[in-house]
């Protein structure tokens, strides 16, 4: 029955004669139509060089260790995880997978593999595309932007040591951003006449740039042996990659971006704080799916083996040495350290997971209709196997909750990937080296 207090969706507000629709609210009640397609997303955030995982005979092992205690739905929590409590039937941890061709590199090379389960083992570095990109080349196309891409340090870093998580469909590394302001005010730009007219010059000018490219190369190929040509033919394509962001952009600059809250971000902090920089990115990917402009995040927390801001994170939390050097310190007290870093990072993720979960769209809850995976390359040192997982959210897309579990090294984490985006409503066969049975069905409610 309609409540009294209940408002009809489509109520107006009216001043000035302008009429504008209001936006959903939580007093429109059972009037508000559902989406028969509703979203679906994807978030995947990178801790690096490990986590602290003592074994069961070390004294830290009760309190310190970054998966829970025990199996199944009656798994129990650790300090390191308690942050997560009050979200338990939200929560899938993995234990047990990892990248069969990555267990035998060094941990901080592995990282590169993380998302894509590539081979880069070999003589020469040939990366594959990550699931975040498997799955943005499809939910992508019903958002303004396909990703965003975030870092402690932005670009691409070098091979072994990247400063992404994410790679394209021919396994090239694509870059990612870190300056909060820059972040919103390219994808968050305002919808005023103004700023379209200078987006459009803006635009225009790109593509001028990129047909001039286009035809230089035409002239220039003849000219070139075979290896060149190679060389030029992958230049072309990221030119071509140019040219499809400038025309998505195109098709998106007379559609008005839904209107959000941003008070509560802070565009001005830095790496030299590092809750309200964490916060703050984690912000901005909850306000991109509040706004719709995209479906698929990925954040890499810091890079692996001691390089840029954030090997400092714990330095300036703590006191304590760097992030890098923490997950070497096997001297009485070292998981203790490490673990109370690794907590940090998980009352992050926390706040990241509240938020979600108050934020709704037509169809609910947005944490229900996202899979959230937090995680890292490597267990502990260097040691590229049981990679710690944990997926908070999707149970709107039929993910079970409230679980932890097991697997052997004999389950690739690529099936795990693969039935992840049979999950988003990307028909998906193979990932990477995912087997042939790959459905995961234990993952499901």
């Amino acid at each position: 029955m309609e409540k009294s207090w209940h408002l009809k969706r489509r109520t107006f507000l009216k001043g000035l004669g302008v009429t504008c629709a209001l936006p959903f609210l939580e007093s429109m009640g059972k009037d508000v139509v559902k989406n028969p397609n509703p979203a679906k997303r994807c978030v995947f955030s990178y801790i690096p060089n490990g986590v602290s995982m003592p074994d069961s005979k070390n004294p830290a092992y009760k309190d310190w260790h970054w998966f829970p205690h025990g199996e199944g739905k009656s798994f129990t929590f650790t300090k390191v995880n308690e942050s997560l409590k009050s979200f338990k039937k939200n929560l899938l941890f993995v234990g047990g997978l990892s990248h069969p061709k990555s267990r035998n590199l060094l941990g901080h090379a592995a990282g590169d593999t993380w998302l894509t389960g590539g081979d880069i083992g070999g003589s020469t570095y040939k990366n594959s595309i990550s699931i975040d990109q498997a799955a943005a080349n499809v939910i992508g196309k019903q958002t303004r932007f396909k990703s965003l891409l975030l870092s402690c340090d932005g670009g691409v870093g070098y091979k072994s040591r990247v400063s992404t998580c994410s790679f394209d469909i021919n396994g090239k590394a694509i870059p990612t951003e870190c300056n909060p302001r820059e972040i919103f005010e390219r994808y968050f730009s305002s919808n005023d006449a103004k700023s379209k007219e200078a987006r459009r010059k803006s635009l225009r000018q790109g593509k001028k740039i990129v047909d001039l490219i286009r035809e230089d190369a035409k002239g220039l190929s003849r000219k070139l042996g075979k290896q060149d040509n190679t060389k030029l033919d992958e230049y072309l394509g990221s030119v071509s990659q140019i040219e499809g962001n400038i025309k998505r952009t195109e098709q998106w600059l007379d559609i008005p971006m839904k209107k959000v809250n941003i008070d509560h971000i802070n565009f001005s902090v830095k790496q030299t704080a590092p809750k309200d920089y964490i916060r703050t990115m984690y912000d901005l990917i909850a306000l991109a799916f509040e706004a719709d402009i995209t479906r698929c995040a990925t954040y890499m927390i810091a890079r692996e083996d001691g390089m840029g801001y954030g090997d400092k994170f714990p330095v300036i939390t703590f006191g304590y040495k760097g992030h890098h050097s923490i997950s070497h310190d096997k001297s009485k007290g070292g998981y203790e350290r490490w673990g109370h870093y690794d907590q940090f990072l998980n009352e992050q993720y926390a706040y990241f997971i509240d938020k979600l979960s108050k934020l709704r769209d037509e169809n609910g809850s947005i944490l229900d209709s996202t899979m959230a995976m937090h995680g890292s390359a490597c267990s502990t040192t260097h040691n590229a196997r049981n990679y710690p997982i944990v997926i908070a959210g999707g149970q709107g897309l039929g993910l079970a909750g409230g679980t932890f579990l097991k697997y052997d090294e004999k389950t690739p984490l690529s099936n795990m990937y693969a039935t992840m985006l049979n999950i988003l409503g990307v028909p998906t066969k193979k990932f990477a080296d995912s087997t042939k049975d790959f459905e995961l069905t234990d993952m499901f409610a």
